[in-house]
């Protein structure tokens, strides 16, 4: 039995040991993914705890056959952070209704390395953080996004057009210093 096994075993016994090992041994990849939805280091926590709670309550859950263990964790923790993004009041209601696909050509993400990355993301409002985090470093589709964050098609891809423009701009600046 391999030590991921004995951990897990663990947790499903609320083993605080194993509990601690797994949080830990998972925090990095967890902190990373939190911080690209929040840019405050309390929300990055409190959706992380969140997160590892909700896996330590549901770990009995967990089915092997049906993939990865931190495939699983990093779902819900995912997940986690999205539900409290939707909880909140939307910063914005503005909606565009154009087709505005050739707007999603511009990737400044594809060019840099994360630590700038996060230092330019938390210059964005959480909503369009959050929609530009799932588009581009998530993968997720628009429609996706709509699903996950309650928000209209129209609304996610104004949230995409303002990330871009404040990134582009951001990104221009950084280039020409």
């Amino acid at each position: 039995m391999d030590r991921l096994s004995q951990i897990i075993g663990g947790c499903k016994s609320n083993d605080r040991k194993c509990q601690e090992e797994l949080y830990y041994q998972y925090y990095p990849a967890l902190f990373a993914l939190c911080k690209k939805f929040f840019a405050d280091e309390h929300e990055i926590q409190t959706s992380l705890n969140n997160g590892m709670m909700k896996v330590f309550k549901n770990i009995n859950q967990y089915d092997k056959s049906k993939g990865e263990f931190f495939n699983w964790v990093y779902t819900i923790v995912r997940n986690t952070c999205l539900t409290i993004l939707r909880s909140r009041k939307p910063d914005t209601t503005v909606e565009l209704k154009d087709n505005m696909m050739d707007l999603l050509h511009y990737d400044p993400f594809k060019t840099s390395d994360w630590e700038e990355i996060y230092i330019h993301l938390d210059k964005l409002p959480p909503s369009t953080r959050a929609v530009c985090s799932l588009f581009y470093l998530e993968n997720f589709s628009i429609k996706e996004i709509c699903t996950e964050m309650n928000l209209k098609e129209g609304t996610v891809k104004w949230h995409l057009n303002e990330s871009r423009n404040r990134l582009k701009e951001v990104f221009t600046k950084s280039k020409e210093s």
